[in-house]
Parts: C-alpha cells; structure tokens; sequence
C-alpha cells in the first residue's frame, strides 16, 4: 500500500473516534446501544487479530513460540495498565464507571488519558506499519475496517463518561480529540520508523499489537455479560467476528491477497 492509502488510513481512524466523540457529546445514547457497539467492536478486534494479525505473522515465518510471546506480551501490558493505571480502553471502562467514580474523575482523569493514548498509539502503529508487514491489501484494509469499527464506541465512551462527570459539551470534545490524536502519532511512529524495520520484529509487532487486542475484546465481553443480557452482548460480539471473517474472505475474492 501507498503512502497517501496508509496516512489516510490513520487519519479516517481518527476521525471515526471524533465522530463518536460527536455523537455522545450531542446525544445521550442508552447503555443498551452502548452494550451492543461495545461487544460489536470486541469481536472485530478479536477478528482482526484471528483472521489477519496472527496468520500473516505465521506466514512472514516467525517461530510460532515468537509468535506466542510477542502476544502475550501484548496481552500483558495491557492488564498491567489496567490494573495500575486505568482501563486501557474507555469503552471497556464504561461499565466499571459509577457514581464514586464521577464524584473523584478529578484524581483518575490523568490515569484515563494516559492509558487510552498508549491504546490509541497501538492501534496508529498497526495501521502505520501496514505497508510493510502486509504481502497483499486483505490484512491492512481488514485491521483498518476493524479499528474504524472500534473507535466509534471508543469515542462515544470516552465522551460518555466526561459529559457523565460534569465536563462540558465543548470540553468533553476537546478531551475526545486531543486523547485520540494519538493514533495519529502512533501511525506516523509507524510509517517513518518502525516501518523500517525487519519483517521478522514486524511480524512480532504485529502478534503484540494482536495480544493487546484479544485482551480489550475479553475484557470488554466479559464485563458487559456481567452486567447486561448476554445474547445481546454474543450477538453483537458474533457479528463483529462475522464482519471481519467476511470482509477478509471478499478482498480474497477480490485478489487484494
């Protein structure tokens, strides 16, 4: 892929987070919807990393026992931010935000922030990098279909919880957009650096930036089954599985492989 192709990339997924940021700031959504966006966007993260991360990892010829701990390393910073600093993902968090927790959003918006630019910055770097680790067009537009998918409700959540704990309209947005401007750098990071690299650490990147990902669509299902009507919650997450399977197997049709 092009360079035009891979920064507009970056930056459509930026804008489908602003687009969420939107729509929660100018309406208030019920946590029903909210519940099926969540577990809509978990299964496309979850078939991203099924279908396209951990295959084309595979096929570079990276050692599966590479592949493996490149994932779990994934996995692993991902619950160890959420653990020590915040949820990673607002949408994940969105269940977990009560009342106590918007009386002191003063003391973990800091924590918020940080943990959602270190999410946001992984998924610019996985578009960044599709140029390279890609052999075809199937896997880059695939991950691009199933972060724009997941920024949507990203957006809304973020802006949710900020409207919910007293921020203003304007603000609320602004926070939105300077949060989730991280993709931008991620995918720039991507690009102009990491994209220099080997198609072996490439591949191993890849399998991280997959292991983080299984992590937010666990996480994210399993809260929302805890709290909500789980065939709701595993039809969306099906769906969203569904959508990437689908979409991988048409551009295939297609010969973008």
């Amino acid at each position: 892929m092009n360079e035009p192709v891979i920064l507009w990339q970056v930056i459509a997924a930026y804008i489908f987070a602003l687009t969420g940021g939107a729509v929660s700031v100018a309406v208030k959504l019920s946590h029903q919807v909210l519940c099926a966006l969540i577990s809509l966007a978990a299964g496309t993260l979850l078939g991203v990393t099924m279908f396209t991360l951990i295959p084309e990892a595979w096929q570079i010829g990276a050692p599966w026992w590479w592949i493996a701990i490149a994932a779990a390393s994934g996995y692993l910073l991902f619950l160890l931010v959420s653990k020590y600093v915040h949820h990673v993902c607002p949408a994940c968090a969105a269940s977990h935000f009560d009342a106590d927790a918007t009386r002191h959003f003063s003391e973990i918006a800091i924590a918020m922030i940080a943990a959602l630019a270190i999410h946001s910055t992984s998924d610019g770097i996985a578009l960044g990098v599709g140029r390279e680790i890609h052999g075809g067009e199937t896997g880059a537009w695939s991950l691009f279909v199933a972060l724009c998918i997941h920024k949507i409700p990203e957006g809304l959540a973020l802006g949710s919880l900020l409207i919910g704990a007293g921020f203003g309209r304007a603000a609320t947005f602004g926070w939105v957009a300077a949060t989730e401007a991280t993709t931008l750098i991620g995918g720039a990071i991507g690009y102009y650096w990491l994209g220099q690299s080997s198609m072996f650490w490439l591949a191993l990147l890849m399998a991280h930036v997959g292991g983080g990902f299984i992590y937010l669509a666990a996480h994210a299902v399993l809260g929302e089954l805890l709290r909500h009507g789980k065939q709701l919650v595993l039809t969306s997450f099906l769906i969203g599985v569904a959508i990437i399977g689908f979409l991988n197997l048409w551009l295939r049709m297609l010969g973008l492989s």
